[in-house]
């Protein structure tokens, strides 16, 4: 079990109201402080070339700690500046041409979409979602139907920008693989909240941000890109970091996921999420995850109790993301009338989810996303503060 004291003494703005938003962008632990912060003061005294090289050993010691939080091995972790770099960066890869198709969910969210059907154009390929089943979530036999020679690979989000869902994985890669697609995995939400495994899963690729469950820095992301794939990809976005050039015509690219990183980095938000990943093992994914979906369903229960209130998750399973919808007022009003309560949430709009929001006549909702270190009680005074957004 987490000791809830501990972790709140350990993140300073969890004393400031309460945060509910780390679907967005969560609070860091002072761990998490101390290296970015000492890292660029480390910069300032000695510039950033010296100050990288003292840390050269924890900056790749950071690879196996990210490979043991992501079921991986070290060889298969690419760091990046975002979970956008990371899934453009295997989605550039992954040869596309005429003819071939794309899977996609009703819950893609756009960031993912717009890259997917820019580039479906340029090459002639199809884009086609698969429908969801009567809870919101990915219908396998949907799944199955869709599945042939054609299919070159099924991006698949793991849990929604806009909702509670938690789609299921392993059954995707499972059927998926029996056609020889591709699976790559966005699990910007998911990473920090629940466990999250390549070995275990069964995907291909994985990408990932450090901002959000997890509660490392901005502008940090990881992709892990499995061994058995790595031939099939062709990475085109490459520099002297991801190669080297070896002769006045001839280039060497690296054989690791690697490949997949660009050499210009801010080495002081890197060690913010290794230390972020550390924080996040020490705790325990299991307890993480059990203690996240305590603070999520005493927040729906809450909710449903409200006249004029309606929860608005989907799915089977759900996780740590809490959508709802206040008769009467527009999601940006109840952001603002909570946040003069001191209650920090955030709205999710059509356009970040256009195929789910729209299937289900959705413009917008009211997004709250608690964490391990909100206490009960916090979320019974959002409750609270959302009762009196109705009147």
């Amino acid at each position: 079990m987490i000791d809830l004291a501990a972790v709140r003494a350990d993140t300073p703005g969890a004393t400031r109201g309460v945060f509910l938003d780390s679907a967005g962008s969560s609070l860091p632990p002072r761990p998490v402080l101390a290296e970015v912060i000492g890292h660029l003061e480390r910069e300032a005294e000695i510039g950033g070339y010296a100050a990288a090289r003292e840390r050269a050993d924890d900056l790749e010691a950071g690879y196996g700690v990210l490979a043991e939080l992501l079921g991986a091995e070290p060889d298969e972790i690419a760091f990046t500046d975002s979970a956008t770099r990371s899934w453009l960066a295997a989605f550039d890869a992954i040869p596309l041409g005429a003819g071939d198709r794309v899977l996609v969910t009703e819950v893609e969210y756009a960031g993912n979409a717009i890259p997917i059907l820019h580039r479906a154009r340029q090459v002639g390929a199809e884009v086609v979602a698969v429908p969801s089943d009567a809870s919101g979530q990915l219908d396998l036999d949907a799944l199955d139907r869709l599945l042939d020679e054609r299919v070159k690979l099924v991006s698949l989000v793991h849990v929604p920008t806009n909702s509670g869902l938690v789609n299921p994985v392993r059954e995707v890669a499972d059927a998926a693989h029996r056609v020889g697609a591709l699976v790559l995995l966005d699990a910007c939400q998911s990473i920090g909240q629940l466990p999250v495994r390549a070995d275990e899963l069964g995907v291909d690729l994985i990408s990932g941000t450090g901002r959000k469950w997890l509660r490392g820095p901005r502008g940090t992301g990881v992709l892990v890109v499995r061994r058995g794939v790595r031939d099939r990809l062709r990475p085109r976005l490459v520099d002297l970091h991801s190669g080297q050039w070896v002769g006045p015509d001839e280039i060497r690219l690296r054989e690791d996921a690697r490949v997949h990183e660009l050499w210009e980095t801010s080495v002081a938000d890197r060690l913010g999420l290794v230390a972020a990943a550390r924080y996040a093992l020490d705790l325990g994914l299991d307890e993480i995850a059990s203690a996240v979906g305590d603070r999520a369903e005493r927040l729906r229960r809450g909710l449903r109790e409200l006249p004029g209130v309606e929860v608005r998750d989907i799915g089977r399973r759900h996780a740590g993301i809490v959508t709802f919808t206040v008769e009467g007022r527009t999601a940006d009003e109840v952001a603002a009338r909570l946040a003069d309560d001191g209650v920090t949430v955030t709205a999710s709009r059509v356009g970040s989810t256009r195929l789910d929001m729209t299937r289900r006549g959705l413009g917008e909702v009211v997004r709250a996303s608690p964490h391990y270190f909100t206490e009960p009680a916090q979320v019974d005074r959002a409750v609270e503060a959302v009762s009196r957004c109705g009147r």
